[in-house]
């Protein structure tokens, strides 16, 4: 038989349709209308993700618009498009809030995306409103055109808009709270991406605010608004790696009467050489650092990365060798990475003798050419040609800083952008003032919370100049947040830069700085460091490796954190990468890893679930 004939398929499609007709109406027809009805909502809502993808990435593209006018002083440009911004951003919101969305984000686990997209889209909604708008209306009346006129910063102006910048602060962690709380969603990284991406956003949005809130309640008294102030402004040369960033390497002091700057005093690093400082920094710094000698050798001073112990090191060293009886009411410490950066902003400067400094000579001159052009025995011996010729650049872009500024808005940028960079310090001899300054990055200390922590130290350890050939890279990786420890890793990866087939000056590649009951010769070029992480308070050192081997390291306590060093040789043109493993407490807040200023701008991934 034939079970294709067409006979026989006659007599089934018959009976189909005669079993079909039998059904009752609503299950003939009901099943069609549900079809119609399903395809016609995944229509609207498909209709309804279009647009509020496009509308948040043109609130997305506004707000970076809104943000580049006001850097750029175009106040109108600011407002306008943070109100396309606002616009975009609530027409997202509407498609994000709409009936089918509504009732495709109920849906357990298929609705993951759509919910987290919601939480997005109100974040938006929220930063454009409160933040974004009155943000870019404010720019307008505190632009730096008007807030620096001449020599002098309008002290009042930022006194009468600190509690508008307070309220934005306020606004700004209160979104960044509810970013956070974002719901991861359970498929599409695409959507999750995004939500990082916002959630970092809004992370950086609100230090950035909180700092400049507490930027306004500082400096109208730090800037001498309520009477002169003084401070000691050293300059550190990362050449040299110290905790705070590099060798103090010479001094100004710096003078604020009604924010009116001024800068009367330049001196080398040896005229701090037979001072002593007269302060107790606690037992704990005694232990790790006291060997050093850090309050009779300047140049152990800041081999600890916490900044108010080095600022009180030089406050008082500076005072007691003075003996003009002056008092300074604290200490700012820059670096020629700065200086470069603020020439940028006011263009170069030239010494007596024509050489011009300009924004991409002066690193290299301060940090390399100078310690070969006037190369000599390190050890309190150098040539004064070399110390008075670093005095004289920083001289010449200070006295430029001083006077009438071409662009207000560059120099402040540039500021900006080296405190972004964590290469200006300061701290306040005044308690209130230190106190809200140890809010802020400019206070470089190391944080008394039991948040996850890792910060990586490298002090030089030969007495060289080698660290201006250091290029570093940091990972701090850490596990899930079940349980009451987790493991981490900080991995640091120190390359040496210098060619292995020239020759430097004992200067700067030679090893006198090392003990010489030690008896270690290592070839010219090689750098000896101590590589330190401090880590997250209750941490424990599981092991340690250097290139793969397990090696030892030395537990010491920095400011309540424990920390573990390992000192190590890198030659020239070779790389060390270094594994620390930790078990660490499983600690609520956000992970830190704060980065020490020296020459290069290191690669930092961070790879830890915030519990």
């Amino acid at each position: 038989m034939n079970v294709f004939s067409r006979d026989r398929y006659a007599d089934e499609s018959g009976g189909l349709r005669d079993r079909f007709s039998n059904l009752p109406p609503w299950v003939r027809w009901g099943a069609p209308v549900i079809a119609i009805v399903a395809l016609a909502f995944l229509g609207w809502l498909g209709f309804e993700a279009v647009g509020a993808k496009s509308n948040l990435e043109q609130a997305r593209n506004n707000a970076q618009k809104a943000k580049d006018a006001l850097l750029s002083g175009k106040s109108e440009d600011a407002i306008r498009f943070a109100q396309s911004t606002q616009n975009y951003a609530r027409k997202a919101q509407a498609a994000t809030q709409s009936t089918p969305w509504n009732i495709a984000a109920a849906v357990p686990l298929l609705g993951s995306p759509l919910k987290t997209t919601q939480q997005m889209s109100d974040v938006v909604v929220g930063l454009a409103d409160t933040v974004l708008l009155p943000g870019a209306q404010m720019g307008a009346g505190i632009s730096p055109d008007k807030l620096i006129s001449g020599m002098r910063i309008d002290l009042n102006l930022l006194r009468s808009e600190e509690p508008r910048l307070s309220e934005l602060s306020a606004a700004a962690a209160k979104l960044d709270a509810k970013s956070q709380a974002i719901a991861e969603p359970a498929y599409l990284s695409l959507i999750g991406d995004a939500r990082s991406e916002l959630q970092e956003q809004t992370s950086r949005l609100s230090k950035l605010l909180q700092d400049a809130s507490i930027a306004a309640q500082l400096a109208p008294s730090m800037l001498g608004g309520d009477g002169p102030r003084t401070y000691l402004m050293g300059f550190q040369t990362p050449a040299e790696a110290r905790g705070t960033g590099g060798l103090l390497g010479g001094f100004g002091i710096l003078r604020f009467d009604d924010g009116i700057p001024s800068v009367n005093t330049l001196a080398s690093n040896l005229s701090l050489r037979d001072a002593t400082a007269d302060v107790d920094l606690g037992p704990e710094f005694n232990k790790v650092y006291g060997w050093t000698n850090p309050l009779t050798d300047f140049r152990n001073s800041n081999l600890s990365p916490h900044f108010p112990f080095a600022a009180q090191i030089w406050k008082s060293m500076w005072e007691r060798q003075s003996k003009s009886g002056e008092r300074l009411d604290g200490v700012f410490a820059i670096d020629p990475v700065v200086l470069s950066y603020v020439l940028g902003a006011i263009g170069p400067v030239t010494l007596a003798d024509g050489e011009v400094i300009s924004a991409d000579n002066v690193v290299e001159l301060t940090m390399s050419t100078a310690y070969l052009r006037f190369p000599q025995d390190p050890v309190y011996k150098d040539t004064n040609a070399r110390k008075q010729y670093l005095q004289d650049i920083a001289g010449a872009v200070v006295k430029k800083m001083t006077e009438p500024l071409p662009s207000p808005r560059k120099l402040l940028d540039a500021l900006g952008r080296a405190t972004a960079e964590g290469r200006i310090s300061v701290w306040s001899a005044n308690p209130s003032d230190e106190k809200l300054l140890l809010q802020t990055s400019l206070a470089h200390a190391v944080p008394d919370d039991a948040a996850p922590y890792a910060q990586v130290v490298i002090n030089n350890l030969a007495g060289g100049k080698m660290d201006y050939y250091l290029r570093r890279e940091i990972e701090y990786a850490a596990d899930g947040c079940s349980g009451d420890s987790r493991n981490s890793t900080v991995t640091v990866q120190l390359t040496n830069t210098a060619n292995p087939d020239g020759q430097l000056p004992n200067y700067v590649g030679g090893s006198s700085g090392l003990p010489a009951q030690l008896n270690i010769k290592v070839p010219n070029g090689t750098m000896v460091s101590s590589v330190r992480v401090i880590a997250t308070k209750g941490s424990r050192l599981l092991s340690v490796t250097s290139n793969g081997d397990r090696t030892q390291a030395i537990t010491h306590m920095e400011n309540g954190h424990p920390s573990f060093e390992v000192q190590l040789a890198i030659p020239p043109g070779q790389t060390v990468e270094l594994a620390f493993r930790l078990s660490e407490p499983t600690s609520s807040g956000a992970p830190q890893v704060p980065v020490q200023p020296l020459i290069d701008n290191p690669r930092v991934k961070i790879s830890v679930p915030e519990c």
